[in-house]
């Protein structure tokens, strides 16, 4: 595990992490899908569906937030990440803004504990190097208001994504 401060990056299962909220890279209808979405709508049980539904989807950038149900987390956060388009359609404000979104709605349930999984480097193709970046910087500087998070999490499925957001981490909290 490498950390620094309230952050971490481990390898693991998102949808195992003891924490008050989960985040969930969504598509724009919040109904499931696959990756991460779909483990996490399988693992919470039929009632998170249900919840979602009445949220009537969600922009990309922004978040919603459902209660946890067959969950360790109490809740999950749903954002949805943009599609990567070759870095020139506004990816990376888009990415920006779904990390900003998913930590001011944590503050909004005074939720003090957090796991992201890399948003947008499944499916949508954003590459993970830039992703991490994007990431660790946009939590760094949404810390620096706030000591209500103490224990962020950017939980990795493989060793590539560990590595990067690793050494994110590293850049971006001990310079």
């Amino acid at each position: 595990m490498s950390s620094c401060n309230t952050i971490s990056v481990i390898m693991g299962d998102i949808v195992d992490q003891e924490v008050d909220a989960i985040v969930n890279a969504a598509n724009n209808s919040l109904l499931g899908g696959g990756g991460v979405d779909g483990a996490i709508h399988m693992a919470a049980g039929p009632q998170l569906l249900e919840e979602c539904r009445s949220l009537g989807g969600c922009p990309t950038g922004e978040a919603r937030i459902t209660r946890g149900y067959s969950l360790p987390a109490k809740h999950i956060i749903h954002t949805v990440g943009p599609v990567w388009q070759g870095g020139n359609a506004g990816e990376d404000l888009l990415l920006a803004d779904s990390y900003r979104s998913c930590l001011e709605l944590a503050m909004e349930h005074e939720i003090r504990s957090i796991a992201f999984p890399g948003i947008s480097i499944g499916a949508y193709g954003f590459p993970v190097d830039r992703a991490s970046v994007i990431a660790v910087s946009s939590i760094r500087e949404f810390l620096q208001g706030t000591e209500l998070l103490t224990d962020i999490r950017l939980v990795c499925f493989n060793q590539n994504a560990y590595d990067n957001y690793s050494s994110a981490v590293d850049r971006i909290f001990n310079d």
